[in-house]
């Protein structure tokens, strides 16, 4: 296990979300992204909200959704900060894909699970 600060954690996350292509940033909409300490299951993500995919069943309207990112669950998994770099990137781009709409099973087969 390694302790990444969480300041710096925060900016690894930040420099995830700034790899996301921008045609696909830009269509990023009403989501918030925060970093929490650790998930009581053990999860390294979490989406919680109405996928885009969803939102007109909803007239449109929905509340924020929220993308959290657990360190502690992260850096625990992880040896290097470099290990940490990749599994934060994976994670956000996981999220981020659930608030597109797209299935765990779909990132499974697309190697992002």
């Amino acid at each position: 296990m390694i302790d990444v600060p969480t300041e710096r954690f925060e900016a690894l996350v930040a420099d995830a979300l700034d790899e996301i292509p921008e045609e696909l940033g830009r269509l990023m909409d009403n989501v918030v992204v925060q970093v929490r300490e650790a998930s009581p299951s053990g999860l390294l993500g979490l989406y919680q909200g109405v996928p885009l995919t969803e939102r007109e069943a909803y007239g449109g309207l929905a509340m924020p959704d929220r993308i959290t990112v657990y360190r502690r669950s992260i850096c625990q998994r992880c040896r290097t900060e470099a290990e940490v770099v990749e599994e934060v990137r994976v994670t956000v781009v996981h999220e981020v894909a659930h608030h597109f709409g797209i299935d765990d099973h779909r990132l499974d087969e697309l190697g992002w699970a």
